[in-house]
């Protein structure tokens, strides 16, 4: 009987979980009860690449009038995951070392790993768990030889008369790295919202190319999960500050602590399968530093400051630039000249005939005008007086549709139309020419 119970790191590197190998084709026996977890701390989530223990608690359901001692030989257990432990083959399993070498891997640590067993009766309480002796195990990879691989652990597991027991079930505690991952987001989330992490358990799952060797010959051996408890579980302390983005899937369920505890757990239950069945629990999390997140209000603040101060630097600078541009370049082949005002036109004023033009064919032809005055006391002369200001540029080098400014020059127009007795009496015009600064403000 052989036992490989496939685990992968997280994404990029994700647990995947656990397939059961027996050491004869076709096993009459299943894998159950079934318990994969992870305990989750907020000083877990640093340093990256910190190891995590991850606990696999198991036994084997036997079918009827067949007892365990007949089928007693070792287990092994092989991760899709670099565990760590002691360079070199010093002190290794020589019976895995031969294992590995003879599908064409290279070794790079070894080490022994806990074995331990705990009664169901037990399972909840603090009873401590009965010590069953160490199970060897070797880090290896595949040197290159499969792009992409990740390394890989093969772990020998002695046969102990507590596997098959009805009262007992087996415990094993691998540390593994980069089990906990920073999850990726835009630097807008994080700048407001701080770091996010992902954890993941998968069961039935066969990920890395590195185990792919030891899979093929052993994938008639596949022991079914049997219809018994088992389950996903991920354990969170310090549950007050956990803030869970996304549990996949939406099936699993989270409990807060017994007792008063400051824990909570996501567990999903596992059914039963046959051979490679992928089984899934995803965690998308983060531990908050208190309440209410300071980075939200405190970048809220720094921005309203921010922007309030641009504003009072930028509005003066954008106008002085919008003023600077308005003198200086001209858009179009003709000259563009500015009108405040206006003034009746040469033609119009020839039209006009002095003691015969009333005041009411004035207003008809070229409209109330900009000022009048009226002598007194006798009222019977009244002038009215029209005026106009043209702002004209003097274009310098041009380029198509765009050319520079060298000067504006202003004309003040001006029109005075005197009438006495209500018909026109004098009609005189002036206009003044001066030079303009280049910088205009509208008037």
């Amino acid at each position: 009987m052989a036992l490989a119970l496939l685990l992968l790191g997280l994404w990029p590197h994700d647990l995947h979980a656990q397939a059961f190998i027996a050491s004869r084709p076709h096993p009459e026996f299943g894998i159950g009860p079934l318990f994969l977890s992870v305990s989750v701390g907020k000083d877990d989530v640093r340093p990256a690449h910190r190891p995590v223990t991850i606990t696999v608690t198991w036994n084997l359901a036997l079918p009827e009038r067949r007892a365990a001692v007949h089928m007693a030989q070792d287990l092994y257990l092989l991760w899709p995951g670099e565990v760590p432990g002691a360079a070199g083959h010093e002190g290794a399993d020589r019976q895995l070392l031969a294992q590995v070498g003879a599908l064409g891997f290279r070794s790079k640590e070894s080490g022994r790993l806990r074995l331990s067993g705990v009664r169901r009766s037990d399972l909840g309480t603090v009873a401590e768990p009965r010590p069953l002796g160490e199970a060897p195990f070797v880090t290896f990879d595949n040197d290159g030889a499969v792009r992409e691989a990740t390394g890989a652990t093969v772990i020998r597991i002695p046969w102990v008369p507590e596997l098959g027991s009805p009262d007992w079930l087996v415990r094993l505690q691998i540390p593994a790295r980069d089990v906990i991952v920073r999850r990726p987001v835009t630097w807008i989330e994080d700048l407001f919202w701080g770091r996010w992490y992902v954890v993941r358990l998968a069961f039935g799952d066969l990920e890395s190319l590195a185990l792919y060797p030891f899979y093929f010959g052993v994938r008639d051996r596949v022991v079914p999960v049997a219809a018994d408890f088992s389950m996903l579980l991920i354990d969170f302390a310090d549950a007050r500050r956990l803030r869970v983005d996304v549990t996949t899937p939406d099936s699993a369920l989270r409990r807060q602590g017994e007792r008063g505890d400051d824990r909570a757990t996501i567990a999903l239950a596992l059914g039963p399968s046959r051979g490679l069945l992928s089984q899934l629990l995803k965690v998308d999390f983060t531990y908050a530093p208190q309440r209410l997140p300071p980075r939200p209000l405190l970048i809220s603040a720094v921005l309203v400051v921010l922007g309030g101060t641009l504003r009072w630097l930028f509005t003066p600078a954008m106008a002085l630039i919008a003023r600077t541009l308005r003198a200086r370049v001209l858009l179009g082949r003709a000259t563009v000249r500015r009108y405040h005002g206006t003034t009746p036109s040469p033609e119009a004023l020839a039209r006009v005939r002095p003691d015969e033009t009333t005041d009411e064919d004035v207003r008809r032809l070229f409209g109330p005008g900009a000022e009048e005055r009226v002598s007194l006391p006798a009222r019977r002369i009244r002038t009215v007086v029209y005026r106009e200001r043209r702002v004209i540029p003097h274009r310098g080098r041009s380029l198509g549709w765009v050319a520079t400014v060298r000067q504006w020059d202003v004309e003040d127009h001006e029109v005075e139309i005197t009438f006495e007795g209500g018909r026109i009496r004098d009609v005189q015009t002036r206009v003044r020419r001066v030079p303009h600064s280049p910088l205009l403000r509208r008037s």
